[in-house]
């Protein structure tokens, strides 16, 4: 019989993980607290409070039109994302041929690949061979990242889903698309939903792609905090920081509450 766990292994344990937390979420509490500061510059501690930075971007072009650039690169790279990788997990999982740990290995290698090194060869393919960086430009880029884990999200609920039902499904008639539609793609939704809270987070937030490929009056939001960094910081790149972050937690507790946190684990 195995003994209990040594108290001094807990108690190592246990001061592990709370170093984790603290790590991981003092930095966000510093950002926070920077953006209620009442002060033109970007200091720690916050001199004063006021909210007079979040009503700043709310009331800026600059900050506005680049969310709203960014939210519709998020929504686009997720809907190609989602289309193309769930094509692709459902063919390889349902079959078996030749080059197949191949292709596996070509819609994950993303996750493994430098992207600044991804974000230098698109700038050099598009500037030989199209006009040069563009909007779309930038969507290519953001698929490429984000494909994998639509990929990986949806193949893991394959693995675990009936495929009895889809045999049923062709013993009764069903023709393959009614299969795919009827049977497949609902045994996928559980994945589908992952795979788009991750495509959109990780497009909305991706910056070193959008630096190489970024397009004069219709910069990202990520780029846009990052110049704000560079040449005058001032409270308002916190508040912004701040709102992501918010939306983010909100994100995660919707995706918990309909998906479960073992379908965005998987």
């Amino acid at each position: 019989m195995v003994g209990g766990v040594p108290f001094i292994a807990r108690a190592l344990a246990t001061v592990m993980v709370a170093a984790i937390v603290v790590f991981m979420l003092v930095p966000l509490a510093v950002v926070v607290a920077s953006s209620l500061s009442a002060s033109e510059f970007l200091v720690f501690p916050p001199r004063g409070l006021s909210l007079r930075w979040y009503q700043e971007i709310l009331s800026s072009r600059e900050y506005t039109a680049a969310a709203w650039t960014s939210l519709k690169l998020a929504c686009v790279v997720t809907v190609v994302s989602l289309a193309i990788g769930t094509a692709a997990a459902i063919a390889l999982a349902r079959s078996r041929f030749p080059g197949r740990e191949l292709l596996v290995g070509l819609f994950l290698s993303p996750l493994v690949l430098p992207t600044i090194i991804f974000g230098i060869g698109l700038l050099m393919v598009f500037s030989r061979y199209a006009d040069g960086p563009s909007f779309a430009a930038l969507a290519v880029g953001h698929v490429v990242v984000t494909l994998p884990y639509v990929v990986r999200t949806v193949s893991a609920v394959l693995e675990g889903a009936d495929r009895h039902a889809e045999e049923a499904a062709r013993t009764m008639g069903a023709r393959w698309w009614q299969r795919y539609w009827h049977v497949v793609i609902p045994q996928c939704r559980g994945g589908m939903l992952a795979g788009a809270f991750f495509a959109f987070n990780i497009s909305f937030d991706e910056a070193v792609i959008a630096l190489f490929l970024r397009v004069p009056g219709a910069e990202t939001l990520p780029l846009t905090i990052y110049s704000k960094l560079e040449f005058s910081p001032d409270p308002s790149v916190a508040a912004v920081s701040s709102v992501l972050i918010a939306l983010t937690v909100l994100l995660i507790v919707i995706a918990e509450r309909l998906l479960g946190l073992d379908t965005l684990t998987r």
